[in-house]
């Protein structure tokens, strides 16, 4: 693979690119060492700018980068690193670090919650009480939503709203159904 170093003061940006799903996860840059380091462990490593070391994505979360294929663009200054992401890319705990998606977000605090299992989280409880629990939950709030509806103000029908998407997306977890499925099956039954 040749790349041309010496361009950008010897560090070229990485798009990291989900090999799954082709949906852009994060920009960071490697310097020679850290490709070389990307390429023998088949994991993702990048050149911190601000802190001058090598680190490799996940070291401290957990959430790898498991490398899948590596390019360079027609300018031979720039990588597309296509790997499976083990958990959330961004450390805000989303997907990728170009979300703007508030469920996704949501979505993505609550897998980590299960990976993890913190303690004194309200979300681990619901997972250590399993299924039978968080149906339950889903149930109580779903009831709860449709009494504001009929009674009580639009601040509470959001409030309320809010309880069934978190304790639905509890559920999703803990069956292992992915966002992107849901919303594959949304576009299915738009048309």
């Amino acid at each position: 693979m040749k790349i041309n170093w010496k361009k950008i003061g010897n560090l070229v940006p990485a798009i990291i690119q989900d090999s799954k799903t082709m949906e852009v996860l994060m920009l960071g840059y490697m310097n020679k060492e850290s490709l070389k380091r990307t390429i023998k462990t088949g994991k993702v490593w990048f050149y911190s700018r601000t802190k001058s070391r090598l680190w490799m994505k996940g070291e401290k979360s957990g959430n790898t980068l498991e490398v899948k294929n590596v390019k360079t663009d027609c300018d031979s200054d720039t990588l597309l690193i296509k790997a499976i992401p083990k958990g959330p890319t961004c450390h805000k705990g989303t997907k990728t670090c170009f979300s703007d998606n508030i469920f996704e977000e949501l979505y993505s605090v609550i897998e980590s919650r299960k990976k993890e299992m913190p303690e004194n989280s309200y979300t681990t409880s619901l997972f250590q009480e399993g299924i039978n629990k968080i149906c339950a939950k889903v149930e109580e709030e779903s009831g709860e939503v449709i009494k504001a509806a009929k009674e009580e103000t639009k601040k509470k029908v959001i409030e309320e709203g809010v309880d069934v998407i978190y304790h639905l997306f509890v559920l999703l977890a803990e069956k292992k159904v992915e966002i992107s499925e849901l919303t594959k099956e949304i576009r299915k039954r738009r048309k």
